[in-house]
């Protein structure tokens, strides 16, 4: 592989992508057992000591926002409601300068009741995983009857100021595909905003079939089915999501088309796993060990230098269409959404 340059204050690969957003996975653990994520017996979780403390997960982010420009921080699982230090973490990524925007990816369980502490820590956002609202489907998905309490801590982000609330919804053939109407009319009766993902291979079963997901062109003719879509006039920039405004706007919906149309030209994202390894792209098959050059006593310049050169080796793609594609060995639990 070659050297990463020895560009300062950037995490550039070789084709010339910024990293400013940064994915940091909290905890590889979860209290729902969603279908395409994991089996329902849940997997061999992280021992403790493998795990990054409070105090590494902070100077690891310091690092990336002082010294290599990251300017969003966004927090995932597993679900990191669970991780106990979760507003220590918050408040002193908050503390830092400059200070970056935070949010977090969550499945919503308990989030009514932790939204005002954490957005008195520090947290912009919310991004809620919600693929159906169906009670007897939201069981069969996530294998716990938990629906009423995801529904409360939507309403708790918002009430706590947690704006915009984002829903992240994967839809399945065979299972919920037709709820894509439904789930749009909630979120702009509620005032939220949807985003409706292609399902990806990065289930712990690896039962992921490329032709049987719901695509991008069929998740849109649903909502259309119901309303007036047109395309949004805001620059997408190196956002995931394409977006139409609903029915001539303000409402905007997003779809994240992955797999059929992947934005891997235009990412910005870095990611840190629960126990510290970077990893310069969701489905990349390498990692670059942060934890222990941290424990070993590595300085943060040196810590710096190990990620940009991390960051330098990303690919052009991510390859889900490649015939030769390797999933990754780790499922999206262990290495955060």
């Amino acid at each position: 592989m070659s050297v990463a340059p020895g560009t300062d204050g950037v995490l550039v690969d070789r084709y010339g992508r910024v990293a400013r957003d940064l994915r940091v996975s909290l905890t590889d653990k979860c209290n729902l057992r969603c279908t395409y994520c994991m089996p329902a017996e849940g997997l061999p979780w992280l021992a403790g000591p493998e795990l990054l403390t409070d105090e590494e997960v902070v100077r690891l982010v310091r690092v990336a926002v002082e010294r290599l420009g990251v300017t969003e921080v966004r927090f995932t699982g597993g679900e990191p409601l669970i991780r106990p230090g979760l507003l220590g973490i918050v408040t002193a990524v908050a503390a830092l300068e400059p200070r970056p925007r935070i949010s977090l990816t969550t499945n919503g369980i308990g989030l009514d009741r932790l939204a005002p502490a954490l957005r008195e820590a520090g947290l912009d956002r919310v991004n809620v995983s919600l693929d159906t609202l169906d009670p007897a489907r939201f069981t069969t998905l996530t294998r716990r009857p938990r629906l009423d309490a995801v529904l409360a801590g939507l309403a708790g982000a918002a009430a706590a100021g947690l704006s915009p609330v984002k829903i992240n919804s994967v839809l399945m053939r065979g299972v919920n595909e037709d709820e894509a109407p439904a789930l749009l009319r909630f979120a702009v009766d509620h005032d939220y905003q949807l985003r409706i993902i292609e399902q990806m291979p990065l289930d712990a079963q690896h039962g992921w079939d490329r032709h049987t997901m719901v695509t991008a062109e069929e998740i849109l003719t649903s909502l259309r089915t119901v309303f007036d879509l047109s395309p949004d006039p805001a620059e997408r920039g190196a956002a995931p999501a394409e977006t139409w405004l609903v029915d001539g706007g303000p409402a905007r919906v997003g779809v994240i088309a992955s797999v059929t149309r992947p934005f891997c030209g235009d990412c910005d994202r870095t990611r840190l796993t629960a126990d510290g390894q970077v990893r310069a792209c969701l489905f990349a098959t390498e990692e670059s060990d942060l934890r222990a050059a941290l424990r070993a006593g590595t300085d943060d310049d040196e810590l710096a230098r190990r990620w940009r050169t991390a960051m330098w080796g990303k690919r052009a793609g991510h390859g889900i269409d490649d015939p030769t594609f390797l999933q990754p060995t780790r499922p999206m639990s262990a290495i955060g959404g």
